[in-house]
């Protein structure tokens, strides 16, 4: 078809795609229009008219907004001069993006490298039941793993019972800011519930490598060291970057329901614990301040985004064929 040359353009003799050539390239025909018509109405009335209506609360007083919620009390860019103003806002990120940094590189690490072992395993009833067993934790719930870990780090709960057992004191976890991060108990629940869901990703895909690989290097006398350096990272570099952009989009959007169930509202903690959800989460239950929180939650997506398109026009640079667009 016509519409066909739209799917990609040409860089350097090679077949580069181009997103929003893939965009029009769905209206190309009228059966295309009619088809796509409906999708895009759609999109348009449940998601893009919401999403412009809440961005504008960002720009407004809230509590002095029309009772119908159509007449605005527009008051600028005072929102964003507070959050700035105060020094809260580079908090906030600062701990954000440390978690998420220590979230994406350690938990690549660790998916990759259990892939790689479960992918070793050859009896296949053991190799069920270890990617059973790791698959379990993403299943359960975050308040029952709040409360374990509360159960483990209260005053009186295991580890304390455990220390005065063996003449220690007693340490407070939740009046220690330093303790969440600095023993990685945040970084290690995390790790605990994603892992063995992320492995399957990595799992899948070494899966696809050709076995002609494998078995070339073993005749040329290759260790499993070896394979793994020169055959599977190489083949699973794609899939590494493609979930790294996708990560990056969210390294300024925090895990707010691993945060608030770990450590709840604990002030002696904020220092190395409270993220740009958690205290957006605040502002609208606690002090019922809608605007700012509409605001920093605004300032969060815009950080993403634009994280995700510096990203993605790097990797386009320098391999256009793992780029997202």
């Amino acid at each position: 078809r016509s519409g066909y040359k739209a799917l990609c353009t040409k860089k350097e003799g090679k077949k580069v795609p181009n997103f929003w050539m893939d965009i029009k390239s769905l209206f190309d025909g009228n059966i295309h229009k009619l088809l796509m018509t409906p999708p895009f109405a759609s999109l348009c009335v449940f998601t893009i008219v919401p999403l412009v209506y809440m961005m504008l609360m960002a720009f407004t007083n809230y509590s002095k907004v029309d009772s119908h919620l159509v007449l605005f009390d527009w008051v600028g860019l005072k929102n964003f001069e507070f959050l700035f103003a105060s020094g809260k806002v580079w908090t906030l990120t600062a701990n954000t993006v440390l978690y998420n940094v220590i979230f994406i590189a350690f938990g690549t690490v660790l998916k990759v490298a259990f892939a790689i072992m479960l992918a070793e395993i050859s009896y296949k009833r053991f190799k069920k039941v270890c990617q059973t067993v790791m698959f379990l934790p993403h299943f359960i719930s975050m308040v029952l793993v709040g409360t374990i870990c509360y159960a483990l780090f209260k005053s009186n709960g295991f580890i304390n019972t455990l220390i005065v057992s063996m003449g220690g004191e007693t340490f407070n976890f939740y009046s220690k800011e330093h303790a969440w991060i600095w023993y990685i108990i945040i970084p290690l629940v995390n790790f605990w519930k994603s892992t063995g869901y992320g492995t399957v990703v990595y799992l899948s895909a070494i899966m696809g490598i050709s076995d002609d690989l494998y078995e070339a290097a073993d005749l040329d006398g290759a260790s499993f060291m070896q394979q793994v350096r020169h055959i599977t990272l190489p083949c699973l570099r794609p899939t590494i970057v493609i979930l790294f952009l996708m990560n990056l989009g969210g390294i300024v959007r925090g895990q707010f329901d691993l945060f608030y169930q770990l450590v709840g509202n604990q002030p002696l903690t904020y220092g190395t614990t409270d993220i740009i959800d958690t205290y957006v989460f605040r502002a609208v239950t606690e002090s019922f301040d809608v605007s700012r929180g509409t605001a920093i939650g605004l300032y969060q997506s815009i950080v993403g985004l634009l994280l995700v398109l510096g990203s993605n026009l790097l990797v386009r640079r320098i391999e256009p064929e793992m780029a997202l667009f």
